[in-house]
Parts: structure tokens; sequence; C-alpha cells
């Protein structure tokens, strides 16, 4: 029996460090995360969510993406992606583009106007961001930032 399996052992996981950071970390996003749903729905008229999958496909070469490799960044399922994507294709921030090669391939592609709006946007985040974070120093937010990558996978990317 360790010390985990006793009743004490349930109050080791709930008071552990690794286990409150966790705890913090989903408080800190669901407050960022509404926070910044808010801000860019009041001003742009989309959510945070929509904002990151816009940001995604603007940075990709051509500014297009396989949907599956756009849930991959965005932590979706591929469906997940498909549902996100139609409502912003029908007020014309992305499109589909079928692979000349391959028809079972599709992409996203985002479009002028959504370029325009994630420009846009950039600065409500940027903002929201750092009235959220006040002031840290670069090297909290380099370690924290590490740490993230670390728990999403993508610190070797």
């Amino acid at each position: 029996m360790t010390d985990f399996d006793s009743p004490a052992g349930a109050d080791l996981l709930a008071d552990s460090p690794t286990s409150e950071f966790c705890l913090r970390m989903a408080r800190a996003w669901a407050t960022l995360s509404r926070r910044l749903d808010s801000s860019l729905g009041s001003l742009h008229g989309i959510s945070f969510g929509d904002f990151q999958l816009l940001l995604n496909l603007q940075r990709a070469p051509g500014g297009r993406l396989r949907r599956v490799d756009l849930a991959d960044k965005l932590g979706l399922t591929a469906s997940g992606v498909t549902r996100s994507l139609l409502p912003l294709e029908k007020i014309g921030l992305v499109g589909r583009q079928s692979d000349p090669r391959d028809a079972r391939v599709g992409y996203a592609i985002i479009t002028p106007a959504g370029s325009e709006l994630v420009m846009n946007a950039s600065l409500v985040v940027h903002n929201v961001s750092r009235n959220v974070l006040g002031a840290p120093s670069r090297a909290q937010i380099e370690a924290t930032s590490s740490l993230l990558a670390q728990l999403a996978g993508t610190a070797s990317r």
C-alpha cells in the first residue's frame, strides 16, 4: 500500500505542488479565456477560439493548413475543427481549398478579410494579456512558457 492509497494519501495528492499548479492553471485559463472571449466578441465578433484558429492559418505557409494539421495545432479533433470552421467560412474569414493531386485532402485557407481581422484582433489579445499578466519579468514569462509548451506536448516543435 502506497501513501496515496490511504485516505491520508488523498490529502497528499490534493496538497501537492503539482496538483495545486494544475488547479491554478485551469483557473487562470478560465479567467483569461473569458476575458479574451468578451473583448474579442464585443470588438470583433469572434471568440478567442476563432482567433486562435485564424492566427494559426495566417501563420501557416500560404495561409493554408490541412484540417488535420490545424486540429493538431489547436489541440482539437478534426471534426471539432470542421465545426469551428463552418461559421467562419459563412462570414468569409476562411475558405476551403482541395488538393489537385489528392481529392481526399482538403485545406482550410484564410481569406484577406480573415487576415485583416487577425491583425486588428491581435492588438486586443495583446492588451488583454498585458492587463491580465501585469509586468512579469522576461525570465518568468520564458520559464512559464517553456513549462506550458512541455505540458502541451509542443516543447520540441
